[in-house]
């Protein structure tokens, strides 16, 4: 089983940047293809970035690229989320998890961390 715990979230002002983290259990991390996700209240859940076991390939949404950035060590069980010209429209709950194929569906990951709150004030 994999057991992820994200941390790194946290209130900051628009134009700012947080990195968020998650560290997972498992001695088999870097078997797994590893997405960060996020929820805004009302709204469902939306995919943000994915990298595959290797690390050699990343994909993004339209919303964030130029801007965020997932990467990840598997000598350290750890996948990243660098947040960088933070906007309020990217307020929400942040998830990362880990699956075995498809990239940017929720039913393509099997395991899933409890979230980090990001919040952005104008």
């Amino acid at each position: 089983q994999v057991q992820l715990v994200e941390s790194g979230g946290g209130s900051v002002q628009a134009g700012g940047s947080l990195r968020l983290s998650c560290a997972a259990s498992t001695r088999t991390f870097s078997r797994y293809r590893m997405g960060w996700f996020r929820q805004a209240p009302g709204k469902e859940r939306e995919f943000i970035a994915t990298i595959r076991w290797s690390g050699g390939s990343t994909y993004y949404a339209d919303s964030v690229k130029g801007r965020f950035t997932i990467s990840r060590d598997n000598a350290k069980n750890t996948v990243y989320l660098q947040t960088n010209r933070l906007k309020p429209e990217d307020t929400a709950v942040y998830y990362c998890a880990a699956g075995m194929g498809g990239l940017s569906l929720s039913e393509d990951y099997a395991y899933w961390g409890q979230g980090t709150q990001v919040t952005v004030t104008s």
